[in-house]
Parts: structure tokens; sequence; C-alpha cells
């Protein structure tokens, strides 16, 4: 993991592979950013002319490199747009802040350090920019030789953040914070990029047995055995095809004096061939991302128990394999679930429903506060809001406002979708409680109302569809790689954080 400091280190002075700049994009050309005095000086104060000279103009994203000055121990000054330059002298905000960091951590792979001089006005903004940085550095190279990417480089070395206070508590709390979210996120991102061969359900439930432990929260594993016993058919049905076991992995963060109590509920697929109603070709080959959900509520808990979180909250991961054989669930069979509710299965491949069903009424006996599923959970999402936006639903639109209000003041984009009760006709089943399918059209609202009818009553309740932004087929872009994304897992965190503030219910 790239390492993190804070520095009052002046520019020229300190040893780097790189001095890290910002530029916004103003009305005449590029300007550059607060944080850069130093090496605008050097350049006698024509540093904007200059990197206009070389094409700049500030939009976000852009990099622009050029030899230091004289003087400086760094060879190498690499400029990154910040975007539209905030207007009346406002400063840039903290998203944009984190892309920036995240798009130079990334272009400076293979560099031991790199000096970050990017806007600094106080704690939050070290915690953005440390967040940003140490999430564009990540890299999945478990696979390759060496550890390297493609081109035989590792990622960025060490980050210091120019103009950070070391001392100062506030600075210290924010790159703390950022350490821990970051290093959790990574976590769930190795996890999701990890190939299915590698991380099937038994698997998954130890790395989470492995991180409990060093975390000091208490897991409970339930294998086959105990699921059946306990009348887990959502998630036996699915996991019936597979040669790997399904597994309900419950890992508890407790606080001494929280009265607050969060459930945390996560689809766990390690691999979904869609089972007896296979996927086509071109569809099944990135399906190893279906226990994205699981992973993001894997890593908030964690992240919650690092940070020492005043509030009780608990992580449930639906794990299963999703596969076609002699013994899988076929579209007709009818499933009872843990609710004792009978569930008609017309396709095998809405079986992310099926194990948060069991694992969402597993939550609702313990009466938490609110709880919130987060999965991969329908393309109809996908179609709706496209590849970089997830689905808020909820029985409480209040609750729903509070999870999009928190995803926006992370940087995580999400769309509030309602819950229309006309669709519910559309899953009657001639044979059983509910069928597993409803209404082509909304299928994703389809989808949420089949889990509200597992949601224990009178209890606050939230769904989260991350399918379009879990995983990036697209290019690298901000801090977000190629791959698994870690998607939903600071907005979790900062729920979390929010009702131990007691600004949350």
């Amino acid at each position: 993991m790239t390492a993190l400091t804070l520095s009052t280190a002046a520019a020229p002075g300190l040893r780097a592979d790189a001095i890290v700049i910002g530029v916004g994009k103003g009305g005449k050309g590029p300007v550059v950013a607060p944080g850069a005095d130093a090496v605008d000086k050097a350049y006698d104060g024509r540093l904007a002319g200059v990197l206009e000279t070389l094409g700049a103009s500030g939009a976000e994203g852009e990099i622009t490199k050029l030899p230091a000055p004289a003087g400086f121990k760094a060879p190498l000054v690499l400029a990154v747009g910040l975007g539209a330059e905030p207007k009346d002298g406002d400063a840039y905000d903290a998203e944009a802040l984190r892309r920036a960091a995240g798009v130079a951590a990334r272009a400076l792979t293979g560099a031991k350090k790199a000096a970050f001089a990017l806007p600094l006005a106080d704690a939050a903004d070290a915690g953005a920019i440390a967040e940003g940085a140490l999430l564009g550095a990540y890299s999945f190279d478990a696979y390759k030789d060496n550890g390297k990417d493609a081109k035989g480089k590792g990622p960025l070395g060490e980050v210091a953040l120019l103009g950070g206070k070391p001392r100062d508590k506030e600075y210290k709390a924010a790159v703390e914070r950022a350490l821990a979210v970051t290093e959790e996120l990574n976590r769930a991102r190795d996890l999701i990029n990890t190939p299915p061969n590698d991380l099937d359900p038994e698997a998954f439930a130890a790395v989470a047995q492995t991180a409990a432990k060093e975390h000091g929260i208490k897991v409970e594993v339930l294998d086959e055995k105990a699921l059946e016993k306990g009348g887990y058919g959502g998630i036996l049905g699915v996991g019936a095809g597979s040669a790997a076991g399904p597994r309900l992995v419950k890992l508890s963060y407790t606080h001494a004096t929280a009265s607050k109590h969060l459930a945390f509920v996560g689809k766990g697929i390690t691999y979904d061939s869609g089972g007896i109603s296979l996927k086509p070709a071109g569809h099944n080959e990135t399906m190893k991302c279906d226990m994205s959900g699981a992973a993001a509520v894997f890593a908030a808990v964690v992240a919650a128990a690092r940070l020492g979180l005043e509030v009780n909250v608990t992580g449930w991961l639906a794990l299963a394999e999703n596969m076609p054989s002699g013994s899988a669930t076929r579209p007709g069979d009818v499933l009872r679930m843990y609710s004792g509710k009978t569930v008609e299965v017309l396709n095998t491949d809405a079986e992310g429903r099926l194990v948060l069903a069991d694992a969402l009424w597993a939550a609702s006996a313990e009466k938490p506060d609110a709880i919130v599923d987060v999965a991969t959970l329908t393309g109809a999402m996908v179609l709706a809001l496209g590849s970089r936006t997830f689905g808020v639903m909820a029985n409480d639109d209040a609750f729903r406002a509070a999870i999009v209000d928190a995803a926006e003041e992370v940087g995580e984009p999400s769309w509030p979708m309602p819950l229309p009760e006309h669709l519910r006709k559309g899953m009657d089943s001639p044979t059983a409680d509910i069928a597993n399918m409803g209404e082509r059209m909304g299928g994703g609202l389809v989808a949420g109302l089949f889990l509200r009818e597992f949601v224990g009553e009178g209890i606050t309740w939230a769904h989260v569809d991350i399918a379009g932004p879990a995983f990036n087929e697209g290019g690298p872009f901000g801090y977000t790689p190629k791959g698994g994304t870690g998607s939903a897992v600071r907005t979790l965190v900062r729920l979390a954080e929010l009702t131990a503030a007691g600004d949350l219910g």
C-alpha cells in the first residue's frame, strides 16, 4: 500500500520524484491553484503561461509534465487539472481534490515518492487529497510477475502532502481516517478482482474471519449444515448447483457506549453463471464481481471498527456461487425462505434477491435501527442510471434522502428511486407466496419491492443497487481503476459516522 505523510517542507527542498500541483480552468486559460506558490515563483510568476504553451487548459483530469525549476530537488513538476476555477474566491470542493489526486497518483506509477502541493486549506482538504491519492495509486497485480503492472512498474510508493500539519489533531485524524477507509476499500477491490477459482464462498468467509480477528470484530460463519438446519432456503437454493457450498457470514462490531445499531447486508455471489437460466456469452466474463455488495459491507464494518465509531454495526455477507448442474435449482422450483415465505423461482439468474432475502430476515431478527443492503442486483438499474451511478430505494423517504446525501458528500454518484406499489402485483404466484420475477419494465424497482417483503415490520430499510458502478469495464478515471471499484464502501462508512454522531435517525 502507498505510504502517506503530512509534510511542512517547502517544495524546492523536498527530495521526491515529482511535485504535483493543481491547475484550474479559468475564463482566459489555465490558472495555477493555491499550493503551487513556490513552483510558480520559481517560474517568475509565469507558470500559467508556460502550461498554456504546453497545451494545458486546467480541464478535469488533464496531466501536463514539465521539468522542475532550477534549485528544486525533485526533477519533475506534474500539473493536474482541477476543472473549472471556483467563482468568487471559493475553494475547490473535496471531490475535485480527490479526483485530481487520484489522476496524479496513477500518472506517477513506478515513482518512489511524490510531493502533492494541491490546494490544502484545512484538515478536510488533507483527507480528500489523501483519499484520492491512495485510491488512485491502487493496482491489482497479485497474478502478475513480481507484483508489477504490464510495464513492470509498481504503484506510487509514498505520498507527501505539502502544507499538512503533522502535529495538528484534526489533520492527523483526517489522514488516519483516509488511511483506514482507503485500505479497506482497496481490500474490497482486491476481493472483487480475485478470480472466482480462488474466491469461492468458503475462501471469502476465511478472509472475513482473519480480518475480524485482527480488528476485534465478532464473526460467525454458517456453513451448509448450519444453513440447512436454520432453514435458509434462499441461500441454499442459489448455491445448490455448485461444488463450492454457500456461507452466511455475520460480522459484529460493537462499541461499549453505542446506543444505535446499523445492519449492512451484502450480496456475495462469488461467481454468477445465471444457473440453469444460463447467461449468454458476453454477459458472464466479469461475473466474479457479483460479490461486490458483500465486499462493500465487509470493508465498511472493518473500517468502522478501525475508526472506533460509537455505533454498533453488523454486517451480513450472503455468499454463494450460482452454477448449473444436476443439483441446481430449476425454473419453476419453489424455495422456502428463512422467513417462512415460499418463493417460486421463475429465473435462476435473479438469484441475488434470494440470498439477500434470507440475510435481510436474519438481520431483522436483531431489530436494528436501520438496515441497508448493497448489491449488484439488476441490469435494469444500469440501463436506468448508467455505469457510474447507483440507485437507492427505501421504505422511508427521509432515510433514502440521507443515503443519497451521504453518498454525495463522499463523492459517490447516486440517485433516489421509487418503489411503485403497482409493480408488486407482477410478482404474484399461483404456486407460492411470491415469485422472484415480475414485470420486465422497471426490473430494478421490482427487485427492490421483492426485498422489501423480507424486511421485519417497523424496521427502516434501504436497498442500494450498485450494478452500474461496482465494476469498471472501461478505462480508469479520477481515483477509480479499471475492474473492481469498491462502490458504496465510503457511503456506508459515512452513514455509520453520521449515526455515531447522532445526525442520522
